[in-house]
This record gives structure tokens, C-alpha cells and sequence, in this order.
């Protein structure tokens, strides 16, 4: 029932072509390498392999490498989240938001972008800088290597807006005259 409404949602839109249906993760496989879709939306449980199984076999096949996978699941589990990144999915989305955002995350992740939920990108970030230092350079952390325009991104992602916030905020702070003073 849950796949037949994400059809029906997916079917609506005039740019997004539904090729397959799976309801295991073994046909989802069988399905990805005879169809070659653009992008998979993966569930995590599934009988027979587990979409974080069939998602590495997809991502790692060299006859699917222009196929990008989107994890989409109920479960806003950490091993989950690092489980599909390690598996080389694209994106990462919860199935409680709503219709648009799977859309949104369709289109990003099919024009090469990744995409996760804001509550996972909150969390990512956390574990990033909890991580253990590099033991042979125990200070360098990677940020040095950061441009001023990317620390501010990373600062506003760490407070939680979206790709399209903080892309709002930059076009803003673009779009107001520039303000000079003169001295005398």
C-alpha cells in the first residue's frame, strides 16, 4: 500500500517516471540492472536483502554507475544513516515529511547532488566533530582548510536550516545595496 501511494505521488509529476516496483530487496536489484533508473528509492527493511545490501551492490556495479540511490525509511536510526552513506546512497530522507520533500529529494539526488534530512544533518554533523583527532596531527581538524564562504555554510547547516534556507540567505545578502561610509 505504502509503495502504491508513493507511485501515485511520484506518477503526478511530469518529469518523474516511475520504471519499476520492488517489494524485496533481491528484485530490487534484479529490477535496477534490467531497468537502469536514474535514481532508486530504497527502503532499508526488506525480506530476502536489505536495501542497505541492495543499495552497495547498486552503487558499487560498474555497469550502474549513473544510478544513484535515495534511502527513504521510517527509521531515523544513527547505524542506518552511516550504514547507507557507507553504502554509497545519495540521500538519505524520512518517510514522515511530506509528498514535496520526497520530489525535492528525487530531483537533487538525480542531478548529482546528495540530500539528507535536516534531523540526520544535525546529527552528522555532531558525530563529525566528536570524531577522534588525526593521532599524527592531533589539531588539524580540517576546517583550516575551509574557505570563509564554506565555514559559513557548515555554521548554518549546524543550526539546522536547509540546503534551500541557507540558499535564501545568501541570494538575501546579496540582493541589498551596499552600504559605504565616507570619512572626513
Amino acid at each position: 500500500m505504502v509503495r502504491a501511494g508513493f507511485r501515485a505521488l511520484l506518477d503526478s509529476r511530469s518529469d518523474i517516471e516511475v520504471v519499476g516496483e520492488a517489494a524485496t530487496g533481491a528484485e530490487a536489484l534484479e529490477q535496477v540492472v534490467a531497468l537502469r533508473p536514474d535514481v532508486v528509492v530504497m527502503d532499508i527493511r526488506m525480506p530476502e536483502m536489505d536495501g542497505l545490501e541492495a543499495t552497495r551492490r547498486i552503487t558499487t556495479a560498474p555497469t550502474l554507475s549513473h544510478t544513484r540511490v535515495l534511502v527513504l525509511t521510517t527509521f531515523e536510526l544513527d547505524e542506518y544513516v552511516f550504514g547507507a552513506l557507507d553504502a554509497g546512497a545519495s540521500g538519505f530522507l524520512l518517510k514522515g515529511g511530506e509528498p514535496a520533500d520526497l520530489v525535492h529529494a528525487i530531483r537533487v539526488v538525480s542531478g548529482g547532488e546528495g540530500l539528507l534530512a535536516p534531523s540526520v544533518t544535525r546529527r552528522l554533523i555532531d558525530t563529525y566533530v566528536a570524531r577522534p583527532r588525526h593521532p599524527a596531527n592531533p589539531e588539524h581538524d580540517g576546517l583550516a582548510e575551509l574557505t570563509s564562504r564554506e565555514r559559513e555554510v557548515l555554521g548554518l547547516i549546524a543550526k539546522g536550516l536547509t540546503n534551500a534556507e541557507i540558499a535564501q540567505r545568501f541570494t538575501s545578502a546579496h540582493s541589498q545595496p551596499k552600504r559605504t561610509s565616507r570619512g572626513s
